[in-house]
């Protein structure tokens, strides 16, 4: 495990990797395995925690079956990489998919991890039910993308040129990619398999994103196989197979007859690593010791198949094996000094490559002579070159002459040629590592010429930069011999500065003397200045200490204070003597809209206070305002609550008794220095807002149309009754063009003057707000007169919903489908809402305005329109209802009587069901009040402009109505019940006894 798994840049021996994976065979189990691998740094070094998972990646492969449990059971010690260097990126990616893996094989246990099964075992695997074998092609999908996302992150790090893929840090990298590509073979049969299938069971349109995501992994992988096939390092270690030019047609079922599987082929298992690492003992192609294993391998062949043909002795065969030993033992020594003599060539060439990038620093005259040595190297590297192809030849030579030595002995003729397999490839491959090395000096060699070539053109460059250089000398020498007379003209110049120097210099030294008396005696008076202002400082330090003092004292009064007044608030509450007080939900929101600005500002004077101590002023002026308007808000929202329902009015107090006490523990945290720093006002806030919410919650229907709004409302309101009455008589016209009858002249009346009532509405209002605004904006005279501007919108509203709502009753009429009681009554609306209107208009109208008088006509217009709606329907509809006088004749006295009975209990009946909708009436217009905003006892109270203003549409209550609806004595007055003929029984049995 140490040798394999270690931070050396190299990729993992196949020697150590298989002794490992024998291991787990011997154990039955990587119970050995993981008591090593968590013992490893893995978290510290990236190389060391790369070789890791490119070992763990070959036990599971060729590991016992038992291996895939074991990891398993590990899973959470698959590190999750937080390494930053060149390998971070590799170890993330290759844990990524070593977890993918094993989840993969735990979900489908008949497929293993080397994952080279039948096809028969597939089909079992996916099973018969479509859903599954989706499923498993999304899992295959899923294993594809981890193992081509961890091949395209190496390959991209890695230049693919000869030299990267032959160093020992590149191969440490292209090392894992071997698994990989064994992987993605059988990963990609499976795919072909498992859509063909699902082609079969599943229409093509909803297999469109497995087909897409196939085309893309086969791109990948193509493009993967295509780019290690042409890696010298793969070529000795696998065979790559080759994919089809276009990936297979699933929408045709015969296009399975084509798809031939990809295989992969590894050579057979040889140690291809060298043998002359420090780290590991060399190991022997035939064991040479004297141990008594080759004689008792010679007893047991001999026991099997009997002695050798012609008696051949076992000491003299067995000396001929030491020989041939010996012979195959020097021959790899041989090949290892060749294998030296090929380094230290390297070492040469790269000594004379730094040799030539040195001769750009050496001169033009020496640069000739050192090409010359360099190309002299050259030669005698050459034909070092062509002895170490002679030798390698002879060597060739040699191993033939061996092999057929060694084929001469029959009675070892099993391990002789076991022996030669093994020696032929090794020969191969030193082969194939003398061509390659070869090809590198090759390289190197065309390198050093192109180098050569560029140097010669350097030096003929430099040849005639130095003929220049001559020519710039000789200008230069004459500008020497002028530049030598102006030097022995500044000389003279010089010498006669020097002479005013020393004269300076005397003068500076007396000037320098003053300044050093100067400079001590501002040293003493610095001192001196020093002491008083430390003294200065200590007086200051205490003067600011008291200073703060003082500040947290008044503080500390200020909170007291304003305990006291929150303190007192909660007392209020339980006053019996408040129990009585009331206040409206408006005022309350006000105090809590103002106690959380009051929040807001103890909150920043705290943070001051925090910051400068020294100055408590902020905070002393918030805490005043904080501690009175939450007074406030607390008494107010008892005093609120006293006239709220059972269940609001029980929270509004909770609520106010909550932020009594979250105050008083805020002041309490400000009282102390220990918890000075951390008192927070936002549970108080949390309170506050909750308050406010209860306050918003108890405000009645309607009234929380902002003040800014109304000004807009209105038109609004009106322009909608103006529309509203506009569609109305178009739609009147529109049902006259398809009746036969004779036009409705009493409707056509109403409407008419609906529409002149609400023109000189609409006049008078705005006469109103051009004399009653003054400077201010006409949204600002509806803000100021909110009341009035509500009532207006309500009257604007009724209009509008009457003159819908009679249309609808009047076509219901027309069309037989409707009473004319409807129409009655959206007469009746019609006309207590422009009673209204004109009470709203009037409110702040002058009393000498000349456009009132016409509002007041038109009002009264609209209510003789609705007598005359109202009269003719009646009497149309009495009209429709006149019949035939009754006819007696032929009825006994029995069946008049049982008539009459009848009659009486349909009367009672009908004088139930008037109680009912009289009670349901008053309900309804009780619920009308409460929407509109205005309690009853306020309709009542209150004053003439109120009960006008905030009225709804119900001719009851309305003191202006002008409707021709009966007052309600004369509705809740009850018809009299018919009197008992004064006939008795005995009448009725002596009349039968006649018939």
């Amino acid at each position: 495990m140490g040798k394999a798994i270690n931070s050396t840049e190299m990729p993992v021996k196949e020697k150590h990797a298989r002794r490992i994976i024998l291991g787990t065979h011997r154990e039955k189990g990587a119970h050995t395995f993981w008591s090593y691998a968590l013992g490893f740094p893995l978290n510290d070094n990236s190389i060391l925690c790369w070789k890791f998972c490119h070992v763990m990646h070959k036990v599971l492969r060729d590991g016992h079956r038992n291996v895939l449990q074991d990891c398993t059971r590990h899973h959470g010690s698959l590190i999750d990489s937080q390494l930053h260097d060149r390998y971070g990126q590799l170890v993330a990616l290759y844990t990524k998919l070593l977890c993918t893996k094993l989840e993969f094989h735990v979900k489908n246990a008949k497929i293993p991890p080397n994952l080279e099964v039948t096809d028969e075992v597939l089909e079992r695997t996916a099973g018969t039910d479509i859903s599954d074998v989706f499923q498993l092609t999304v899992q295959v999908f899923d294993y594809m993308d981890a193992e081509l996302r961890l091949a395209e992150t190496v390959i991209r790090q890695l230049n693919t040129s000869i030299a990267v893929s032959s160093l020992t840090s590149g191969q440490c990298r292209l090392a894992p990619l071997i698994q990989v590509i064994q992987d993605c073979s059988q990963l990609y049969h499976f795919n072909v398999k498992l859509l063909f299938k699902l082609h079969a069971c599943l229409p093509a349109d909803t297999l469109q994103g497995h087909r897409d995501r196939f085309h893309e992994q086969f791109r990948s992988l193509k493009s993967f196989f295509n780019k290690t096939r042409d890696m010298i390092y793969f070529k000795r270690l696998i065979q790559i197979p080759k994919l089809p030019d276009s990936p297979p047609n699933f929408l045709h079922a015969a296009a399975l007859a084509k798809h031939v599987k990809p295989v992969v082929v590894i050579p057979a298992d040889e140690d291809t690593e060298q043998q002359d690492d420090d780290d590991d003992d060399p190991e022997p192609l035939i064991d040479v010791s004297d141990s008594p294993a080759p004689i008792t391998q010679v007893d047991i062949f001999d026991q099997t198949f009997g002695p050798p043909n012609g008696g051949f002795d076992d000491r003299s065969a067995q000396r001929y094996v030491t020989q041939l030993k010996s012979q195959i033992n020097s021959l790899e020594a041989e090949l290892e000094e060749q294998r030296v003599q090929k380094q230290r060539a390297l070492v040469e060439n790269e000594q004379l490559r730094m040799e030539l990038e040195t001769t750009l620093q050496l001169s033009s005259l020496s640069f000739e002579e050192r090409a010359q040595a360099t190309e002299q190297r050259y030669n005698k590297l050459k034909e070092k070159h062509t002895e170490l192809v002679s030798s390698h030849a002879e060597l060739l030579r040699k191993s033939a002459d061996t092999v057929k030595m060694l084929s001469a002995t029959q009675q070892t003729q099993e391990e002789v040629e076991r022996t030669k397999h093994q020696l032929s490839f090794e020969i191969e491959r030193i082969r194939q590592e003398s061509e390659l090395k070869l090809e590198e000096q090759k390289f190197e060699m065309e390198k050093v010429k192109r180098e050569l070539e560029e140097k010669m053109t350097e030096v003929t460059r430099m040849k005639a930069s130095l003929q220049n250089t001559q020519k710039t000398s000789d200008q230069i020498t004459s500008s020497m011999t002028a530049l030598q007379a102006e030097k022995e003209r500044l000389m003279r110049s010089v010498s006669e500065k020097e002479a005013e120097l020393s004269t300076v210099r005397q003068t500076a030294q007396v000037q320098q003397s003053s300044l050093q008396l100067e400079r001590e005696k501002s040293s003493r008076e610095l001192v001196e200045l020093q002491g008083k202002l430390k003294e200065k400082v200590s007086q200051d330090s205490g003067m600011k200490q008291k200073l703060l003092d003082e500040q947290f004292a008044l503080l500390q009064g200020t909170i007291t204070e304003a305990e006291n007044i929150i303190q007192d608030a909660v007392t209020k509450l339980d006053d019996p003597l408040h129990i009585r007080c009331t206040s409206s939900p408006d005022y309350l929101i006000n105090r809590a809209e103002a106690t959380l600005g009051s929040i807001d500002k103890m909150k920043k004077g705290h943070a001051d206070y925090l910051r400068n101590m020294a100055d408590a002023g902020g905070l002393l002026r918030s805490l005043t305002q904080f501690s009175h308007l939450a007074a406030e808000t607390i008494v107010n929202g008892s005093a609120t609550a006293h006239q709220a329902p059972t269940d609001q009015a029980d929270l509004l107090t909770a609520n106010c008794r909550g932020c009594a006490t979250q105050s008083l523990q805020f002041l309490k945290d400000l009282k102390s220095k220990a918890s000075l720093q951390r008192a927070d006002p936002a549970s108080i806030r949390v309170v506050v807002q909750k308050i406010l919410k209860l306050g918003q919650d108890l405000r009645p229907k309607g009234m929380d149309i902002r003040q800014e709004e109304l000004g807009d409302l209105v038109d609004k309101e009106m322009a909608a009754t103006s529309a509203a009455i506009e569609e109305a008589v178009r739609r009147i016209d529109v049902s006259n063009l398809y009746r036969t009858a004779p036009k409705n002249v009493v409707t056509e009346n109403m409407w008419d003057a609906i529409r002149m009532l609400v023109k000189a509405s609409t006049d008078l209002q705005k006469e109103i707000v051009e004399s009653g605004k003054g400077a201010a904006t006409i949204k600002e005279f509806y803000a100021r007169n909110s009341r009035w501007t509500e009532g207006l919108i309500s009257a604007a509203k009724a209009v509008g919903w009457g003159a819908t709502e009679m249309v609808e009753s009047a076509d219901k009429v027309v069309l037989h489908t409707g009473k004319y009681e409807e129409l009655i009554v959206c007469s009746h609306e019609i006309a207590a809402s422009t009673a209204q209107l004109v009470a709203a208009s009037k409110v702040k109208a002058d009393r000498h305005s000349q456009k009132l008088p016409v509002l007041q006509q038109a009002s009264r217009h609209v209510n003789e329109m609705a007598a005359n709606l109202v009269a003719s329907t009646k009497s149309g509809r009495e009209h429709l209802e006149d019949k035939d006088p009754m006819d007696f004749s032929g009825m006994s006295l029995i069946k008049l009587k049982k008539e009459e009975m009848e009659s009486q209990v349909k009367l009672l009946e009908l004088e139930t069901l008037l109680e009912n909708e009289r009670q349901r009436l008053g309900e309804l217009r009780k619920k009308h009040y409460d929407l509109a905003g205005v309690p009853m006892e306020q309709v009542s109270e209150g004053n003439g402009e109120l009960s006008s203003l905030v009225n709804p549409v119900t001719p009851l209550n309305n003191p202006v109505t002008m409707s021709p609806k009966p007052s309600k004595p004369a509705l809740m007055k009850k018809p009299p019940l018919s009197q008992k003929p004064n006939v008795g029984p005995r009448v009725v049995v002596r009349l039968l006894k006649v018939d």
